[in-house]
Parts: structure tokens; sequence; C-alpha cells
């Protein structure tokens, strides 16, 4: 299968606004039926061998352990129980407000019940109507659902094997439903002084950015940036951070709001000779770039291939 297979945003564009909503709706059972982690991790999914998981939640509020599957082979909903009890149904054809139903039927038909805290769109134009009312979003493409896992999937290992050169405290490789991206997080271990960020901000993202941190992920292009592209920040940015060189050529740091994101377009990694290779050398050149005017102890961090014993590597505490 090649590599980072094509997937323009405009060829999927209505897929993935029906998608990004069916996943928001099984994102805000995650929130509620599991115990809340450090950083939110707790609320991301995770990839699997058909699609993707909530892992499994529940046994709480006299609810079963229970799991919600999106199987992008043969393109259904699964809900299961611990028990082996399990009900699906087909992705295609619903809108946003049948598959809303349809999932909350099935768990209840095996025993589940969660309410929805906040039962909309979060972050999205339409963060207004309700799940239950959205009948616009319809469109479910099943070639583009499975291109979408595909490069998911891909994607996923290139950044477990970046994220394996760390020995600090970093997240999982982990696919959050609210922004519908990819990303992996490396820590510094200090914390941030609750004055460095402003007043108005909200508890999410608080907790989000409690510590110093640097992010590597991927995302498939929205209204502000049209086309898929793999990404990296810091929180706080350090200062001089868009002065930092970047690879391959073709990366560049754009400005975002108040700071800035290093950017590997899609397009361009996919036409390097070796995009893997690409893709690894811009998330580190983003790293040293990221961590080295923050200050970091990079050397103290470094874990080649994934290795920590000092026997192997040749390195002394």
């Amino acid at each position: 299968m090649e590599l980072f297979p094509p997937l323009p945003l405009a060829e999927w564009q209505d897929t993935k606004e029906t998608l990004h909503r069916f996943e928001q709706v099984i994102g805000k059972i995650r929130l509620a039926a599991s115990p809340r982690r450090n950083h939110w991790w707790n609320v991301p999914f995770h990839l699997t061998g058909r699609g993707i998981t909530t892992r499994p939640m529940g046994q709480t509020d006299g609810n079963p352990v229970f799991t919600i599957d999106f199987d992008f082979v043969d393109h259904q909903l699964i809900v299961a129980t611990l028990d082996g009890s399990s009900l699906s149904f087909p992705l295609l054809g619903q809108s946003v407000a049948s598959f809303r139903a349809r999932t909350l039927d099935a768990l209840a038909t095996l025993g589940a019940h969660v309410d929805i805290t906040v039962p909309k769109p979060f972050d999205l134009p339409d963060t207004a109507r309700p799940f239950a009312q959205d009948t616009e979003h319809a469109t479910y493409d099943p070639g583009h659902a499975n291109r979408y896992w595909q490069v998911l999937s891909q994607v996923a290992l290139v950044l477990e094997e970046f994220a394996a050169r760390f020995s600090g405290k970093c997240s999982p490789v982990h696919h959050f439903w609210h922004t519908m991206d990819i990303a992996h997080t490396r820590f510094s271990g200090r914390p941030v002084e609750q004055p460095l960020q402003p007043p108005q901000t909200d508890p999410v993202t608080r907790e989000a950015y409690s510590e110093e941190v640097t992010s590597f992920g991927f995302w498939f292009g929205d209204d502000t940036f049209t086309g898929p592209a793999f990404y990296s920040y810091a929180a706080p940015e350090p200062a001089g951070l868009a002065d930092g060189p970047l690879t391959p050529a073709s990366a560049h740091w754009v400005a975002h709001h108040d700071s800035h994101l290093a950017l590997l377009p899609y397009g361009d990694a996919r036409a390097e000779a070796d995009p893997r290779a690409a893709v690894l050398g811009f998330y580190e050149s983003a790293y040293q770039a990221e961590a080295g005017r923050a200050g970091w102890d990079i050397d103290r961090f470094t874990a080649p291939g994934g290795v920590t014993d000092q026997q192997l590597t040749g390195r002394r505490g």
C-alpha cells in the first residue's frame, strides 16, 4: 500500500464534516464515561486494525464496561460490552441526528446510559445546533473514510517512531476528536505559571497546557489551512522560535493566533524521495528549535531508538 496516499481536502470535505461530527458524538460519550486523566489523555481515540476505538470505559453509575469502535473497513459503528454482547449499525446513510439516536439506542439496549453534558459540536461553525437536530450533515463516502483511516494509521506509526526517541514524560500517540488531528506531546517537566495563560483561558486549555510542552502531529485541513499537513508547536512559545531552521526545505513557520506553527504540507512530504524520513526529519528539526530555545535538557531526554539502558547507549546519568 502506498505510503501517505493522496487525500485532498476538497475531494472529501463533505464526508469529513459529517464524520467529524460523528466522532464528536462518540468523543463526548467517552468524555462522560471515562476517568479523567492528566492533560485529558482519557478523552482521545486510539487506532485499531480496522478503524478507531474509544477503548474500554464505563464501570460506574451502574454501567457495564463498554467500548465504541468505528470500523472503516465494513463501515459500521460497533458498541460492545465486556460480556461479549454487541450491536452495530452502518455509517453509510446516517445524518448526525440519526447517528446520535442509533448510538444512544444501542447503548441503552446493552444497559449503558450516558448523559452528554453539552450535546452540540465543539468549535465547529454549527456549535449552537444540537446533534439531535443536525440532518444537514449526512454525507459518508466509504472510500474516503477508509483512506482517512489508512493515513491516520501510517502517520501514527511515524509518530510512534519519533516518540520513541524521547525518554521524558510524553503523551501517547492519540487521535483528538474535537480537532480531528493525531498528535504526540512532550513535556519538559516545568509547570506553567497560570499568570502566563490569559485570564480568559478556559479550563480545558489550562489543563492541557499546565506544563511546558512541545507537540507534534498531523491534521487533515480546515477552513484556515486548506490542505492536510504535519505540524508542530511549543507552549508557551519561546522567544525567537520562528527563526529556528526546519527541514525539509518545504517546511516553514506560519503565524497562528499569537504564536507560530511549524508546517510541512502533506503534498510536499509525499513528493520527497523518502517521505517517512522527511516527516521524521521535520519533527526532529521542530523539536530542536522549540526545546533548544526553551532551554530543555535535550541530551538528558534523548533515547536513541527507544533505548534508555545506559549500558547499551554508552551514556552515564
